[in-house]
């Protein structure tokens, strides 16, 4: 499966971030074009000036890093998430 670079996509990354009780913020900065997690507060924060494509791909490599905890997370999240791990990303 490919990552398809739509808000769509970016939506349903952020989606499964708040199933899994982290925080999504975008924030404007002079910091490298990435999500940035602080691990004690579960927050996610990406430059609010990167492409689509960038934010996308800061978040889906991401949540192949953090661990997961399923049970938080319906079918359809599951899913997706499932087939994002499987998919190896262009960065």
């Amino acid at each position: 499966m490919a990552l398809s670079y739509t808000p769509y996509t970016l939506d349903k990354l952020e989606h499964i971030l708040n199933a899994l009780d982290y925080r999504v913020r975008y924030e404007k900065g002079n910091f490298k074009t990435a999500a940035c997690l602080l691990e004690s507060s579960k927050m996610v924060v990406v430059n609010k000036f990167s492409s689509l494509e960038s934010k996308i791909n800061s978040l889906a490599e991401l949540l192949q890093q953090v661990p997961i905890n399923e049970s938080l997370l319906d079918e359809k999240q599951k899913q997706f998430l499932y087939h994002l791990k499987q998919t190896s990303l262009q960065l």
